[in-house]
């Protein structure tokens, strides 16, 4: 799979936009790979297989996760002042505009954002769902191989050196059994997407990018578990790190945003990788975890010992909602995680200018990207939920009408029959979405009485409406003719009306079910990545954002690539970045034992 030459600017009108997430033909299409994938995949898992052929010596593994800091393609070199640099973002191939605008600031070798010099990370870490909807060759190709392809032209095909390239799959990616993720992730030699080349040969890694900074990709698969070869994997690579390592470890999904519905496990796969490098590595600490899954930014930090929790999800795809984060997350049991310096009971959501430190700001804006206020508004489009989705609508519409012509053949018995398939229609939808609780039941049955009442009430209309007419158009045929219409058009706007305002509702007031109302929308705003610096023992997080990607008519072609490495294409106005927050300073090696910093010279473990 290779990048394609650029085409001309009037067939990038060809590239996808966002995605529908509710036109029918996708959501059926989605339904049968969601069930495939979680029927048989842990019976095919891929990660098994990749591992069982991969059968390297123990000493090469430790050569790949060490060979960024030795020579050879890829070295990460420290710049003038002794730094390197790293990035990192999330949730990307879904509309091309989003996509490539990110790219093509992730590709700018010197970036300056509010006035801070930046530089381009010497590696790359993906943290899953590179494409949408569903994983595809075709999806790899047009939605990730070729915007990032021509964001950063290849200066050298026939060389292994450039900024490298790691990622990890999400849900998305597994959705065809990790097939086309592996192909371009992990084939011999690496592949180039553009002028990063990728270097991992699992769908898991780690990797070595400072004397004692190390980053973890964890690939959790459908079921939020390590298998057993990714987990002597990193046993084996901490038992071989420094004493007083610091780990990055990079999550497929944040686990402490769950962490209210997974009471015994509230980080899921992140506590398993972490307490592998605890309990292998002397004195390893853990002081940023990295996540995308939901499409926004987000920084919580540890109550105790000032463990970074950030969540970046805005590589390209539909914003996710801030409105309904809560301001602390408690974890259950004795201390919380063990993992973490000291026994920490929560996390709470950092403030703009705390430095990493929790507390330190407590007036100061929280770190969310767009703020809850700009969540809310945004929200307001979710009402609009019937022109935004006509497909959608549609699909209600054919429902009603089916319903209806229950209520004509069975007036008495449909009293409870419609009801009845409504509730159970939306009560497996919500249980599927929000797991099976009290509230579940109750929005279900609110929202079953709710259509039920709407059909009743469309049906009646039209039966009025038919007396009106002449009976030549009222007859048996005729009626049946223009009852199933009028249920059709009407049913589908009434319909598609009551299903936005109930996401609408549930995520205003209840803070319930945010994905549905957010993915109606396909809102392209609020894109971040994340640039981080490593000086010795300290780590700077930089939270970059892009308010509004370029539309799709504000591209053109680049008139100045004269035959060098330069962007496809440039928007009309410059891009305009900025800092979501000040640059959060991330401290490192600190004894998990006694909480202090250890000697720079700690030995081997």
């Amino acid at each position: 799979m290779t990048a394609t030459p650029p085409p001309p600017l009037d067939v990038l009108a060809l590239y996808p936009r966002m995605t529908g997430w509710f036109q029918p033909t996708l959501l059926l299409r989605l339904l049968r790979r969601v069930v495939v994938s979680e029927t048989f995949g842990q019976y095919a898992d891929r990660r098994l297989l990749v591992a069982a052929l991969d059968t390297v010596s123990k000493k090469e593994h430790l050569r790949r996760a060490r060979m960024l800091m030795e020579d050879g393609p890829g070295r990460i070199v420290p710049d003038e002042d002794g730094a390197i640099w790293i990035d990192y973002l999330a949730d990307l191939g879904d509309g091309f505009d989003s996509t490539y605008a990110v790219a093509c600031l992730l590709a700018q070798e010197r970036l300056e954002v509010d006035g801070v010099a930046t530089r381009r990370g010497q590696a790359l870490f993906m943290g899953g769902d590179e494409v949408y909807p569903d994983a595809s060759a075709e999806n790899y190709q047009r939605k990730l191989v070729d915007p990032y392809g021509w964001a950063f032209p290849d200066p050298d095909p026939h060389s292994a050196e450039g900024p490298s390239l790691y990622a990890i799959p999400g849900n998305h990616d597994w959705y065809d059994g990790l097939v086309s993720f592996l192909a371009i992730f992990t084939r011999e030699g690496g592949a180039h997407l553009g002028g990063w080349r990728t270097r991992q040969r699992r769908s898991y890694f780690a990797v070595q990018v400072a004397p004692r900074w190390w980053v973890w990709g964890i690939d959790a698969q459908l079921a939020d578990r390590v298998d057993q070869p990714q987990a002597d994997y990193f046993a084996l690579i901490a038992r071989d790190m420094p004493e007083g390592s610091n780990v990055i470890l990079l999550a497929p999904e944040p686990g402490w945003l769950y962490a209210e519905k997974r009471a015994e496990r509230p980080l899921g796969v992140i506590d398993d990788v972490a307490a592998i490098a605890i309990r292998n590595c002397k004195g390893a600490r853990i002081p940023l975890v990295l996540s995308g899954d939901r499409h926004h930014y987000s920084r919580y930090v540890a109550e105790r010992g000032g463990a970074q929790f950030v969540t970046s999800g805005g590589g390209g795809a539909y914003l996710h909602p801030t409105h309904d984060l809560p301001a602390r997350v408690a974890f259950a049991g004795d201390g919380g995680p063990s993992w973490l310096d000291v026994g920490v009971e929560g996390i709470a959501l950092g403030r703009d200018g705390d430095g990493g430190r929790p507390g330190s700001a407590p007036d100061a804006p929280a770190a969310l990207y767009p703020s809850r206020a700009e969540s809310l508004r945004l929200l307001n489009r979710a009402l609009l939920f019937p022109w935004l989705n006509p497909g959608f609508a549609g699909l209600f519409g054919v429902l009603y009408a089916l319903m209806g012509a229950v209520a004509a053949l069975l007036p008495v018995d449909s009293l409870y029959l419609v009801p009845l398939g409504f509730l159970a229609l939306f009560h497996a939808y919500a249980r599927r979405r929000e797991s099976s609780t009290l509230f579940v039941a109750t929005v279900a049955f609110v929202n079953a009485l709710a259509h039920a009442a709407a059909v009743f009430a469309l049906l009646w209309l039209l039966r009025s409406f038919l007396h009106q007419l002449p009976p030549v158009l009222s007859g048996p045929r005729g009626a049946f003719a223009m009852i199933s219409l009028g249920m059709i058009v009407l049913g589908g706007a009434v319909g598609a009306s009551l299903a936005g305002f109930a996401f609408f509702a549930l995520s205003r007031w209840f803070g319930a079910d945010p994905e549905d109302a957010f993915s109606g929308m396909r809102l392209d705003s609020h894109r971040n990545f994340l640039r981080i610096r490593i000086e010795a023992e300290t780590a700077t997080l930089y939270a970059i954002g892009l308010e509004h990607p370029p539309a799709r008519r504000d591209w053109r072609a680049n008139a100045e690539r004269a035959g060098v490495p330069a962007p496809a294409f440039v928007p009309v106005r410059p891009l305009a970045p900025h800092l979501i927050e000040r640059p959060v300073r991330i401290a490192g090696l600190r004894s998990a034992e006694a909480g202090r910093p250890l000697d720079a010279g700690g030995g081997s473990a």
